[in-house]
This record gives C-alpha cells, sequence and structure tokens, in this order.
C-alpha cells in the first residue's frame, strides 16, 4: 500500500496532538517502538488529511491511515535523533500550526454555540416569509425556424396529432425529448416565450410564438405554486449559514478590540489618490 504524506511539518503536529489524546479511553490499534496508536488517532488523521484520502476506497481509509500514522512515528523519531526539530524555522512552523489548530477549534466552538435548533429556525422562518410565492409552468414545445413551418404545425395538431410526437419530427430543439422542457419559472425563459406560456390555460396550445430562437409552438400542461422548501430538508445549509455568520461576527468583533499594527505592509501599499472632484 503506498500513501503520501503531509510532510514532516504535517507529521510533527499531528505527533504532538496524538500525544495529548487520552489513550485509556481509546482502542489500541498498534503500536510502534511502545508508542501507541489508537482508533482515535486515526479519526484526529482522516479529518486532518480530508481531500488526501478521496483516491482511497471509504472500506479501506482506517487501514491505509494507520500505515499512515505508523509510519509518521518511525519518521517523526528518527526526525528527533537527528534533530531536526530544534531549529528556529521548524519551532515558528510549529507555532503557525499550533494557532491554526486553536483557530480552528474557535470557530468550530462559535458555530456549533450558535447553531441552536431555536436559532436554525428563526434564521429559516425569517428567510422563508420574505420569500413570495413563485408559479412555475411544465410545457412542451416545437421550435420552427419559419412562421409559416410553425403555423403548418399548429394544423397538424389542431388536425389531432400527438404534440410530443410532432415535436420529436420537426422540432429544432435538439434538447427536449418530445418538446418536454419541465417545470420552469418565468424568469428562466426569454419574455416573450414566458408570456405567452403562462397565459395559457392547462392543456393549451399557443398561436406560433417568436423569439430570438425561432417560432415556438407551445402546450401548457400543468401550472404550480412553488413552495418554499421545508426545513428539514435545508436545515443543513441554514445551520451552515448561521454559523458561517457567527464565525464572521465574532472575528470582526475581536479585530476591533485586538491592536494591529502593519508597518511593513503600511510600506508597500499604492498611496492613496485623490478622489477626482465632481
Amino acid at each position: 500500500m503506498t500513501y503520501s504524506p503531509r510532510g514532516a511539518l504535517g507529521a510533527a503536529l499531528l505527533s504532538a496532538l496524538l500525544a495529548l489524546a487520552p489513550a485509556a479511553q481509546a482502542k489500541v490499534l498498534a503500536k510502534v517502538n511502545g508508542a501507541e496508536i489508537t482508533d482515535d488517532d486515526v479519526k484526529v488523521a482522516i479529518e486532518d488529511m480530508g481531500a488526501a484520502l478521496a483516491q482511497v476506497p471509504p472500506m479501506d481509509q482506517e487501514a491505509y491511515v494507520l500505515e499512515f500514522l505508523i509510519d509518521m512515528k518511525i519518521s517523526a523519531r528518527q526526525a528527533e535523533a537527528e534533530k531536526l526539530g530544534e531549529g528556529a524555522d521548524f519551532v515558528r512552523r510549529l507555532a503557525y500550526q499550533r494557532d491554526k489548530a486553536l483557530m480552528n477549534g474557535l470557530y468550530e466552538k462559535i458555530g456549533r454555540d450558535a447553531s441552536t435548533d431555536a436559532e436554525l429556525r428563526r434564521v429559516y422562518d425569517e428567510v422563508a416569509g420574505q420569500q413570495k410565492a413563485e408559479v412555475e409552468a411544465k410545457a412542451r414545445h416545437i421550435l420552427l425556424a419559419s412562421e409559416d413551418e410553425a403555423k403548418g404545425v399548429l394544423r397538424r395538431l389542431k388536425a389531432g396529432e400527438d404534440f410530443a410526437k410532432v415535436a420529436d419530427e420537426v422540432s429544432k430543439d435538439p434538447g427536449s425529448k418530445g418538446g418536454d422542457l419541465g417545470w420552469f419559472t418565468a424568469e428562466r425563459m426569454v419574455p416573450e416565450f414566458s408570456n405567452a406560456a403562462f397565459k395559457l390555460e392547462k392543456g393549451q396550445v399557443s398561436d406560433p410564438v417568436k423569439s430570438q430562437f425561432g417560432w415556438h409552438v407551445i402546450k401548457l400542461e400543468d401550472k404550480r405554486s412553488k413552495s418554499f422548501p421545508p426545513f428539514e430538508t435545508v436545515k443543513e445549509q441554514v445551520k451552515a449559514y448561521v454559523a458561517q455568520k457567527a464565525q464572521d461576527d465574532r472575528i470582526l468583533k475581536l479585530r476591533e478590540g485586538a491592536k494591529i499594527d502593519k508597518p511593513e505592509a503600511a510600506a508597500v501599499l499604492p498611496p492613496k489618490t485623490a478622489t477626482p472632484a465632481k
């Protein structure tokens, strides 16, 4: 089995995290020179590696990561023996990763604390209450190059021929089998088409309608009112929004309360230009 390690930096950070993990409550999966690797360690590594595991089948991921952790333990101990963890650059990088891990932990806590059932429901109700009911139409059409062709098709339909059959024979729109356009709102179609389609009654066929694409003969099959999705179907999206907003609000407040000096950045920024007089 092969793997793609995240490098000495990731190995060192993960090694530090593993050293702090409470092994007593976890199942030991392997020992490397006496150092334990547990199922909790595997979970941490899977979360850390993220997209790097995309090519590994889900059923094989735990075994794959366990082998990675074994090699990481061996590599980390050798790196320590060669004193690779004592340089200033390593210390600086480890400090960066520590700050990053703490920041991520804070963000997770903020999102978790904000995403109460009551808040999720409140945000959903607020958004749902602002939505206006939309009407959707379900229609078929036959697209022709000229008005004469459209009138000819209309005569065939009035004589009793099946709309879908005629559409498959002569329509210039290859993307709609039997002319079927499915459900759509008025905004999804060009104005000329929508104006004609939404004026029809169920089962009615339009006169030829000209648009930028050609001439259409339209059959309205049904109309319905598009309702806002139920809470349970969009709960995860609402949760993500609530968490993100809480995180953004918190970091803005933290910035307001922090003393931030950027002398080097200011030195390289382009000078402000005067606003032109109106």
